[in-house]
């Protein structure tokens, strides 16, 4: 059967103490709402609706820059849960698939999860997500008997001995799309709070004479994000897991907790990461390469026995083939390396492409940017770029060519051939014996005078 997913995501969240919504404010380089989205988007839904409220058009350029493929609906009022999914109805008006909610600021679902939910709802009408508290709190409490679930108690409105259950509700739902809007036309905000709440679908369903259960997860995989606090301690989740991911599948770390990974971070086998490195988004990393300490990646690409760093920055659009070395302070930033070529120290490489093996000395730059268009560099297989070229693009290197050291390059440089671009040094003598001894005067003169 087809899947929906139905993402909340109109809170404000007030304890943000933010002007940006809360479903934007970021875990692992991504905001929590594209690692909801990321979760449910493993079922390969036909339909995903995002109920946004406030910030809408933020939250929906947000969710459009990961997948286009969504509708955002807008949920005006925020007036509960149930109302939240209600806006969802037109969007998915005529769909005959199961339907699943799911929380803009929930980001740790994991899919195995949402795959039990699945499985769980081919036997029940209802199917809801619960975990085991160690504090259950002010969460919603699960009445079970046996297997079948009969209610979900919100806390305000529970009886003591309803608030003594520690299987709590997270909030997830997976119901056939029909069924579950046919349930929420008949909820009611005769509570505590004056709210709609999605929880009260389970005692509708019940006197309606269809079955509801309850699948377990984690307690970690339902920590919902309220506060910059709780935002702090979901990172630390995330680098936890992801250091141990990269650990088990065959990443060697000298110092895990020093390493920091993006959402979308890929680390091949016998990787070897050294400390205080930083992986944004967007890197993948293949085997037997070597990350060294304070690096920092973005956006690119690093092929087998390639070494970076140390004190390396690798930005958007760098493309490393094997055996490339990027050594301490060079920057590189869309260029291609290819095979076997090394750029030792103290460079920036922009907007070129360096044949295979050559050999980029230090204090190279590319000198890529005119002050209102980026411009190419070109340099051929086997090339020698002596110590401190400065390379005025566009300009193209042959192969097997050579730049003397200090040299500025303006023109193209011819297959085999020496460029040699400077100024013809002269040597005034004893010029620099009589500099110094007049300014050592002028320095003692002014010191008696003051």
């Amino acid at each position: 059967m087809t899947v929906a997913l139905i993402i909340l995501a109109a809170g404000k969240g007030t304890r943000m103490q933010s002007d940006l919504p809360k479903v934007l404010h970021k875990i692992a380089g991504a905001p929590l709402l594209v690692h909801a989205m990321k979760a449910g988007a493993s079922l390969e839904p036909e339909k995903t609706v995002i109920v946004a409220g406030h910030g809408a058009e933020l939250v929906e350029a947000s969710a459009r820059d990961w997948s286009n493929d969504v509708d955002v609906v807008l949920q005006t009022e925020q007036l509960g849960t149930a109302h939240a999914v209600l806006q969802a109805g037109d969007a998915l008006s005529g769909f005959d698939g199961n339907a699943i909610v799911l929380y803009g600021d929930t980001p740790f679902i994991q899919p195995e999860t949402l795959d039990a939910m699945l499985a769980a709802r081919a036997e029940h009408d209802v199917v809801v997500l619960g975990f085991d508290a160690a504090d259950p709190g002010r969460y919603g409490r699960l009445v079970m008997d046996g297997e079948a679930l009969d209610a979900i108690v919100e806390f305000k409105d529970a009886t003591d001995a309803e608030r003594a259950i520690t299987l709590c509700n997270s909030g997830v739902i997976c119901a056939k799309s029909d069924v579950l809007f046919d349930l929420i036309d008949g909820v009611s905000n005769e509570n505590a709070s004056g709210e709609y709440y999605l929880t009260d679908i389970i005692s509708i369903a019940r006197t309606k004479g269809l079955s509801a259960t309850v699948v377990r997860c984690d307690e970690a995989e339902t920590m919902g994000i309220n506060s910059r606090p709780e935002l702090a301690v979901a990172e630390v989740a995330f680098q936890t897991r992801a250091r141990a991911d990269a650990l088990e599948n065959g990443v060697t770390m000298h110092a895990p907790d020093t390493v920091y990974f993006s959402h979308d971070t890929y680390i091949g086998a016998d990787t070897v990461i050294e400390p205080n490195v930083v992986f944004a988004a967007g890197v993948t990393v293949e085997n037997n390469a070597t990350i060294r300490a304070f690096s920092h990646l973005e956006g690119c690409h690093v092929s087998r026995e390639s070494v970076v760093g140390p004190y390396a920055r690798l930005r958007p659009g760098a493309e490393l083939s094997e055996g490339v070395k990027i050594g301490n302070f060079v920057e590189v930033k869309n260029a291609t390396i290819d095979a076997g070529a090394k750029i030792n120290h103290l460079s920036y490489i922009g907007d070129a492409q360096i044949g295979e093996k050559s050999n980029i000395g230090a204090g190279t730059i590319t000198c890529n940017y005119d002050g209102v268009f980026k411009h190419r560099t070109t340099i051929g297989k086997n090339v020698f770029v002596g110590s401190n070229t400065m390379l005025v693009a566009p300009v193209t290197l042959g192969d097997d060519s050579m730049t003397a050291t200090g040299t500025i390059i303006t023109k193209d440089v011819p297959d085999g051939d020496l460029a040699v671009g400077r100024a013809r040094q002269e040597n005034k003598t004893g010029f620099a014996r009589k500099l110094f001894e007049k300014l050592k005067f002028k320095k003692a003169k002014a010191s008696k005078e003051s």
